[in-house]
């Protein structure tokens, strides 16, 4: 099935997202992972491709478990960092082959234990690409709504969205965030720039400290007052932190649904308790 089709239903569309594991490692755990999140009935399973496609055999492997073990459209990550189009296309024809229809589209980040070659593609050349294959597929891009690290400014980082939509884009999946409010700053902006695809907001729930500080390194997320107060509070109790932070996440998806948000989907760390939790709190499912 292709994803982009289940923005037609009335509901929000409920999506959780998984990561294989390296290569060396066995994949039962993700498979019961996996067996633990179908029991949620969620639209659709992504999966991640490791920096540099360092883990391209396994998110083929793992998206294959997904759509043909248990019957749900698995939404495929595919980078091009560092890709030649010859690689790309190889990629494309494994995808098509699995039966795998769905494909999340980015740029991608090197990784750190290897140089590879630099790639005249962006994300938005990587969507194009895609499209000129000409085979029925459903491509989601990321969004950020706090604008790119990279980005020189917020305006920037929307007018760089617009020509990835533009590309070839069926729906969007936000970067995680902690404050709302930044998420329909977004949206308003983004609408009146012409970016009409559905928009998924894409929440993870903290459960300790330095996860949370290392993903805001990473995707430039800002912690409102009201979530550092939590961490400063029980960022010392891992069980607390825990139940606090899934609290603080279950408060900002019911927000969300207020506010009639295209759909969720969840970062769940292969943690599938977390997840469970948040439908349960929330009435996602």
């Amino acid at each position: 099935m292709l994803i982009h089709q289940l923005f037609a239903q009335k509901r929000p569309v409920v999506s959780f997202e998984t990561f294989p594991p390296k290569p060396a490692s066995p994949l039962e755990s993700i498979f019961q992972c996996i067996e633990e999140l179908q029991a949620l009935k969620p639209d659709f399973i992504s999966v991640t491709y490791g920096a540099g496609g360092s883990t391209r055999g396994r998110t083929l492997e793992v998206a294959r478990h997904i759509q043909h073990d248990h019957g749900i459209p698995a939404l495929g990550h595919l980078t091009c960092v560092g890709a030649t189009a010859a690689t790309i296309q190889a990629i494309l024809h494994e995808f098509a082959a699995q039966g795998i229809e769905n494909i999340l589209a980015l740029r991608g980040d090197p990784p750190k234990d290897a140089p590879i070659p630099p790639t005249p593609y962006r994300a938005k050349d990587l969507i194009r690409f895609i499209r000129q294959q000409r085979r029925p597929c459903s491509i989601a891009a990321a969004a950020y709504p706090e604008g790119h690290l990279e980005s020189p400014s917020r305006e920037d980082d929307l007018r760089f969205l617009k020509e990835k939509v533009d590309s070839g884009v069926d729906f969007l999946i936000t970067q995680i965030f902690f404050d709302n409010a930044m998420l329909y700053r977004f949206l308003e902006d983004a609408r009146a720039l012409g970016i009409d695809v559905p928009v998924m907001a894409g929440i993870m729930p903290v459960f300790s400290r330095p996860q949370v500080e290392r993903i805001c390194s990473l995707c430039g997320a800002t912690l409102p007052p009201a979530l550092v107060k939590l961490m400063d509070k029980y960022g010392h109790q891992k069980e607390a932190m825990e139940q606090a932070g899934l609290e603080y996440a279950s408060r900002q998806i019911e927000d969300l649904l207020a506010h009639g948000i295209d759909g969720v989907h969840l970062y769940t760390m292969n943690r599938p308790h977390l997840a469970r939790t948040l439908v349960r709190n929330t009435g996602l499912r």
